[in-house]
């Protein structure tokens, strides 16, 4: 990675904690919030494609009272984890109702695999979406992470 690249990311992630948690967390609680919402919104945009065979196979299976599906969920997801909620990080941002986005976001996290639930809860990242949810600041947090960075 060059250091223009570097640098980009260091500013994007800093102007995150500044805008978003700068209040609400010591600065060295920020990677209790920024780690996690990085790994998230990777595996958000990877899976985003496929988004839609996932909600479909996950139904056919439901209603077929297939139990095991996970081997059938991540052929779906073309990847070794998969969500099956019905929300994108992208879907978040348009509620409008903190107590409805903290119920819909807290939906997004559970119909991760089990893969994703081992990540999620080796970095504890549950924990802070009470502070979050408080501060009403779940939808901004998600909002940055969706902002394009220009290269």
């Amino acid at each position: 990675m060059d250091q223009a690249t570097h640098n980009m990311i260091i500013s994007f992630i800093w102007g995150i904690a500044d805008d978003v948690l700068r209040d609400l967390f010591k600065r060295g609680k920020y990677p209790d919030v920024i780690m996690p919402m990085c790994v998230l919104r990777r595996l958000d945009a990877v899976l985003e494609p496929t988004k839609q065979a996932v909600l479909d196979t996950k139904k056919m299976l439901d209603d077929a009272g297939i139990t095991e599906q996970r081997a059938a969920m991540c052929e779906a997801a073309g990847q070794a984890f998969y969500n099956t909620s019905r929300f994108t990080l992208r879907d978040l941002r348009s509620c409008n109702s903190q107590q409805q986005l903290r119920q819909d976001f807290e939906a997004y996290l559970d119909g991760h695999s089990q893969t994703v639930q081992d990540i999620l809860e080796n970095f504890k990242f549950r924990n802070q979406i009470p502070t979050l949810s408080k501060a009403d600041a779940i939808g901004t947090l998600i909002e940055k992470f969706l902002i394009p960075r220009s290269t």
